[in-house]
Formats: C-alpha cells, structure tokens, sequence
C-alpha cells in the first residue's frame, strides 16, 4: 500500500432512529434543513428571513432560544406570526448554524468553525422524507 492514496470521505449523517421508534423533533429538524440546503431553499440570517417571509414563500421559521437580541426575536415572531409561518425553537444558536451548512466539516465528519445562527427559513423542503412527516406533525399540534 502506497502513502498517496486519499482516504475514503466521511459524510456526517444524523443518526438514524432504530426500526419502530419514532424520530424525535430535533433529529428530524436537522434532516429537514439539511435536505432543503442541499435544495437551495434554505434561507439564513435575519435579513434574508425577514424577505422571504414578506414574500409569501416560507414554509418553515427556526429559531434559536439563547438569542439575545430581544429585538430579533420580537420581529422574527411578528413575521411569522403576521404571515401565518409555522414556527419552530432549537435550544443552540451554534447547533441551527452547524445544520444550516455554517460551518467547516474536518476529514473525520466533524463540524468545525461553527458560526451561530439566530435563524434560518425555509423556503423550499426539497424532496419528501419521513423527517419531514415528523416535523409538520410537531409544528400541527
């Protein structure tokens, strides 16, 4: 075995639930954002939201609980509110960041260099999933 041959790449996937368990809300958030960023339909940042929201055409608002910004937090509930968008918390800005694609993955799958985000929209979901299922379900009730 020669010393120039690549290791095989690592994709970070979420944990997939076991046979018959129901997947729990984060996990399926996660899987959400992540098909709609592969997508393009994922939208990051107050001011992006903010537009996408006015527009008519968001589907879904996470936001981030340990947001500080009482201001950011009041607007992004107006809008949603206002425009009937359903809503949903992550407890970490960090963790909405790493899943909204803001952040370096390392050869090991890891995340690194992760920027926090305060809130993501999305726009488009991409295909349909089980995760998916899972997330309109928790937003419904």
């Amino acid at each position: 075995m020669s010393g120039d041959e690549a290791p095989a790449p690592v994709v970070a996937e979420a944990p997939a639930p076991a046979l018959g368990e129901p997947m729990d809300i984060m996990t399926a958030v996660q899987l959400v954002l992540r098909k709609s960023l592969a997508h393009g339909g994922l939208v990051r940042g107050l001011h992006e939201a903010a537009k996408v929201v006015e527009k008519h055409a968001a589907q879904l608002c996470v936001l981030a609980e340990d947001c500080d910004q009482q201001d950011y937090v009041k607007l992004v509930k107006g809008l949603c509110a206002e425009h009937n968008v359903n809503m949903l918390t992550v407890p970490n800005a960090k963790t909405l960041g790493e899943w909204a694609g803001l952040c370096k993955i390392d050869s090991e799958g890891k995340a690194r260099k992760v920027v926090g985000c305060s809130c993501v929209v999305v726009k488009d979901f991409g295909e349909d999933h089980e995760a998916l299922h899972v997330v309109q379900q928790h937003v419904k009730a």
